[in-house]
């Protein structure tokens, strides 16, 4: 019995010496926190709309000070005042910041081929093979790959309409 009790003791000692020791020696290196706290603000869709390969490049870039705090149309004019402030960086372009695009589907012309419906990432398009498809504008980034795959046409990329959380007044025009 204390044959085994040493055993298994000193399996446990040599396992936990051999776990520290690749703990150390797969280490992965540190993540800027800032670079973290931006990650978490973006949207998260990997759509490519603002030229990099996904929203952990775009946050690095953002903190480099690569990209302006504008580049992420899904994101729109609030995530850009967010991390505005985040960074402690002036808002660039003003009021010319890239309105966030979402799909449309022109039903007169949709013949239901479900092309627009796999091509999507974010599984915005709801549809059936044979039927009109509709898009969920609360789901769609606007990044056009179902456009790109609709041989009829049909799917175009509009502004989003204007809601409570994307309003924004316009600054009046000043007369000199």
């Amino acid at each position: 019995m204390w044959l085994a009790i040493t055993l298994l003791s000193a399996i446990g000692v040599i396992l936990g010496l051999m776990l520290g020791l690749a703990a150390r020696w797969f280490a992965v290196d540190e993540v800027d926190p800032l670079v973290s706290e931006v990650q978490a603000l973006m949207p998260g869709s990997q759509c490519g709309q603002c030229g990099f390969p996904g929203c952990s490049a775009a946050a690095v870039a953002l903190v480099e000070g690569q990209a302006p705090v504008n580049c992420c149309p899904p994101g729109g004019r609030a995530l850009a005042e967010k991390l505005a402030t985040l960074l402690d960086i002036p808002l660039q372009g003003g009021d010319a910041l890239a309105e966030p695009l979402v799909a449309k589907i022109q039903e007169t012309f949709c013949t239901g081929c479900t092309r627009c419906y796999r091509a999507c990432p974010t599984d915005a398009i709801v549809g059936a093979n044979g039927q009109i498809h509709v898009v969920l504008t609360c789901a769609c980034t606007g990044c056009g790959k179902c456009a790109e795959a609709c041989p009829e046409h049909c799917v175009l990329l509009q502004p989003e309409a204007v809601s409570l959380e994307q309003w924004h007044w316009p600054k009046p025009m000043v007369v000199a």
